[in-house]
Order: structure tokens, then C-alpha cells, then sequence
């Protein structure tokens, strides 16, 4: 069947197989000059099931003759899945143009804000090729791991030293965009890199199989699990009372607002790596996964990483100073690049992150049954049709079920939330 296979009866291309020998060729120019020569190259998978959600991800070796030396270098490659599902399709095509051009177009220039403070560069991977072909997107990235990076465990919750990594990086993006916002005050950053304007909300929201429709599916889910639990009435009631209006709160608190920066938009502690000293303590952070970046609060990026990554154990108690640790970073890049623009004050940005506490709940009610997961237990996607998207929801919330009894993590980390919330009054 050459680059074809059968995919749920449906004959069609595989991930791997919309790799070609052009675009690998593509990828070692832009990473090791003009002058190199191709000479073979070849798939090579890496990944688990449970580690791919929106895309798939593999690698390519490679290799390759320059001048006199004969060398090979290894890519990671982010694929369009290939999966049979008409409503998820123009959800695909925004993502990997979200992250494509982020990489190739906003990057540098991001990149030449912090460098005019005198800052190190974002933590980000290179990126060496994008094919923006409808249905056979892909991009190639930098492999990481030769140089010491690594998964942090998805099943644990962060630690202080590992949270406080990831939003010192947060901060230095979005301090980073305000500077560069500030090159165009009259103009926002959206006129100029349009993809960041793209919302991957709106790829058919008004199917029964579309986004939205899986949002709804997970906040169903939460409800199951707490009526499972049993003493949690007030936090059904509230869940229930989100749901008809589910596409303005994404909308409203997902949209930009008083005050906005570029925003990672998905991170959570699958979309980052680690370098780690000889000790194993966390030395360095990469931000991964940019497919959802946008214009928006920097309270909807601190929301997401804190209430789906952290146990309550870690979060509650040490909230303010991962805050007050987020704005030090975030002030003292624009005070180094003597920035004369107005930004919030501390005090501010706190207010704003529980102003968007619902944006946490919403996506923590998603993430935090499949972090706990294991990789075999997690629904296979790779046979997702729109007529089995159901059965795949069911799937879902049968195995998140299974985790209250056979899992002893999975009630305290998602029932924590809830609790400060009931706390703080978000759930009244």
C-alpha cells in the first residue's frame, strides 16, 4: 500500500509517512548551511501512547556529508495524526500554523527584545523546517535530549523548584512581548503576526463533535467524578451552572483584556523539558508545545500551569510566593530594558490570575485525569472518528473513574482544587 495504510477501515496517509525526503533535506540546510549533502535518513518513533494529543510526535536521523566530514544529527518532528475526524480538522490546520509561525516568525524578534535588555534567549527549541500543506502539516524541531533534557514525570506534581522554573520562563515571554509591543504602541501584535489572532476555539464550535462539545464532555466527566466522591454538592452545582455558558467563558477570559502578552496558551507540565544537575535538581526549563499561543492575560498561562500540574499540597501554600516569583522575573526584564510603558503592578496581577481562577477549573477538570493516566490506560486517539468520538468520551470518564479506586493520587489533586476554590468563593 506504499505511504498508506488502513486507518479505521479508511485507506490514508500515516503521520510518519507525510515525511518525505524534501522536507528532511529542507530541515539539515537551514540547520548545517547550504553546502550539505543528504545521504539517507529515517523514521525513528520515540513516544508512548498517552504522550500525543493534538499532533504526533516523532523523530528523523539523518544522515549527512559536509565537505570532507560525514556526520548525522537527529530532528524531532511534530505530524499532522491523520485522524479521521472532519470536526477536528480545522482545529489541526490553526494549531500547527499557531506554532509554525511562532517558531519561524515571532521567535527572533522576540528574541531581539530580550537580547536589547541583556537577557539569555527564550527557552525554546530551534526550529528548522514548517510545511503548512493542508492536512500534511508538520515541523521540524531541535532534539533536546543530547543536551540533558528531559520529561519530568507527568504523574507527579511539580515541585516548588520545577513550577518556579517554568514561570520565571513564562515571565521572561511575556515580558518579552511587551517589549515588543512597545516597538508599535499604536498597532497591536496582531496586525503584524496575524496566527496569534487564530483561535482554535472557533474550528467548527457549533458541531456535536467539536471543540466545545469536547469541553462540555470533560466538565460531565468532573461532575461524575464528584457525585462518585460523594460531599461535594456545592461544586456540582457550579460545574452544572458553567456549562450553557462554556463558549463565553473560554471566549471572555481566553481573549485579550486590560493588559496582554504573547502567552504559551497550553502550559502544562507534558509541554515542557528539564536539564537537571548531577543531583537532580532541576538546572533549566524549555517551553514546548506553543500550538495555542495567543494574545491574552498572563493570568490565563500562570492559572493553567498551577491547577494543572501542581498538587494542592504544593500550590496552596505556596501560591503567593510563586507569584511574587513570576512578577520579580516579569518586572525585572522590562526594568533592565527600560521600559517606559505602564504594566500592572503586583498587586494587580494577582487580582487578574483569580479573576481568571474559572479558566484553571475548566482545564484542570481536562488535564488532570489524563496526567494520572497510565500510558496504556489513556483512550487511544489514533482511531478517533467522528462517529466513535462519544464512545471515546465514555471510555474517558470510565478510566477516570477507575482512578478514584486504583490510583491514591487522583482524589486529593483533583478534589483539591475545588476546595480552594470553595475557599476563595469562585464557588459559591
Amino acid at each position: 500500500m506504499g505511504d498508506k495504510e488502513l486507518a479505521n477501515g479508511v485507506e490514508g496517509p500515516t503521520p510518519q509517512s507525510l515525511i518525505t525526503e524534501e522536507h528532511v533535506a529542507a530541515a539539515l540546510r537551514k540547520d548545517k548551511g547550504a553546502d550539505v549533502r543528504l545521504t539517507s535518513w529515517s523514521v525513528e518513533d520515540f513516544t508512548r501512547k498517552g504522550d500525543n494529543y493534538a499532533c504526533v510526535v516523532s523523530s528523523v536521523r539523518a544522515s549527512y556529508a559536509k565537505g570532507k566530514e560525514d556526520a548525522e544529527v537527529v530532528y524531532v518532528v511534530k505530524l499532522n495524526p491523520c485522524r479521521n475526524v472532519e470536526s477536528f480538522k480545522e482545529f489541526t490546520r490553526t494549531i500547527f500554523e499557531k506554532e509554525c509561525l511562532f517558531y519561524l516568525s515571532l521567535v527572533p524578534d522576540l528574541n531581539r527584545m530580550l537580547e536589547g535588555a541583556g537577557q539569555t534567549l527564550l527557552r525554546v527549541p530551534r526550529c528548522f523546517h514548517g510545511s503548512l500543506v493542508d492536512g500534511r502539516e508538520m515541523i521540524f524541531l531541535e532534539d533536546l535530549r543530547p543536551r540533558g533534557f528531559k520529561m519530568f514525570d507527568r504523574k507527579k506534581g511539580l515541585d516548588v523548584a520545577h513550577a518556579s522554573l517554568i514561570l520565571q520562563e513564562l515571565a521572561r515571554l511575556h515580558a518579552a512581548s511587551v517589549l515588543l509591543q512597545a516597538e508599535t504602541p499604536d498597532e497591536d501584535l496582531i496586525k503584524k503576526y496575524k496566527f496569534l489572532k487564530k483561535d482554535w476555539l472557533d474550528g467548527n464550535k457549533d458541531s456535536p463533535h467539536g471543540i466545545l462539545s469536547l469541553f462540555d464532555g470533560y466538565l460531565r466527566n468532573a461532575i461524575e467524578i464528584l457525585e462518585t466522591v460523594g460531599g461535594y454538592e456545592r461544586a456540582i452545582a457550579w460545574v452544572e451552572s458553567l456549562r450553557p455558558d462554556l463558549e463565553e467563558i473560554l471566549t471572555t477570559k481566553l481573549g485579550m483584556g486590560k493588559f496582554n502578552v504573547v502567552c504559551h496558551g497550553d502550559c502544562w507540565n507534558n509541554n515542557v523539558l528539564f536539564r537537571y544537575d548531577d543531583e537532580g535538581r532541576p538546572l533549566e526549563v524549555m517551553l514546548l508545545d506553543l500550538q495555542l499561543c495567543r494574545r491574552a492575560s498572563p493570568a490565563t498561562d500562570l492559572n493553567y500551569l498551577l491547577y494543572t500540574s501542581l498538587t494542592g499540597d504544593v500550590r496552596k501554600p505556596n501560591l503567593e510566593k510563586f507569584l511574587a516569583s513570576y512578577y520579580a522575573t516579569f518586572a525585572s526584564i522590562l526594568n533592565a530594558a527600560d521600559f517606559g510603558g505602564d504594566y500592572p503592578s503586583e498587586t494587580e496581577t494577582k487580582e487578574d490570575f483569580r479573576e481568571h481562577n474559572v479558566v484553571a477549573a475548566v482545564f484542570a477538570m481536562m488535564i488532570v485525569p489524563m496526567v494520572l493516566m497510565e500510558s496504556d490506560d489513556v483512550p487511544e486517539l489514533s482511531t478517533l472518528t467522528d462517529d466513535n468520538l462519544d464512545d471515546v468520551m465514555d471510555e474517558f470518564k470510565g478510566q477516570a473513574l477507575k482512578l478514584l479506586d486504583s490510583n491514591p493520587l487522583m482524589k486529593p489533586r483533583f478534589l483539591a482544587m475545588f476546595d480552594e476554590f470553595m475557599e476563595t468563593g469562585l464557588i459559591p
